[in-house]
């Protein structure tokens, strides 16, 4: 099969992803398309009320401590300057 695709978004998508052939990317690819898709199709299925979606989340989940305890300490210097 000859296809053509953007060798720039391929080449990206398999620095990305750490794919190493094309063939790989592009099946890659269409896994994940075809996953989105039948996601996208249950969840528009699905009729789920807002307090539904709030039992979705643990209680304790803490987003924006999460990306604290994530970011880099610039406030602490290593002595060298």
């Amino acid at each position: 099969m000859t296809i053509s695709i953007n060798e720039k978004l391929l080449a990206r998508v398999m620095k990305l992803t750490g794919l190493k052939t094309k063939k790989e990317a592009v099946e890659f690819a269409l896994e994940e398309a075809e996953r989105l898709g039948k996601l996208s199709k249950f969840l528009a299925s699905q009729r789920l009320a807002d307090t539904d979606w709030k039992d979705c989340l643990d209680p304790k989940y803490d987003l924006m401590a999460l990306r604290m305890a994530e970011m880099p300490d610039y406030g602490k210097s290593s002595g060298s300057r």
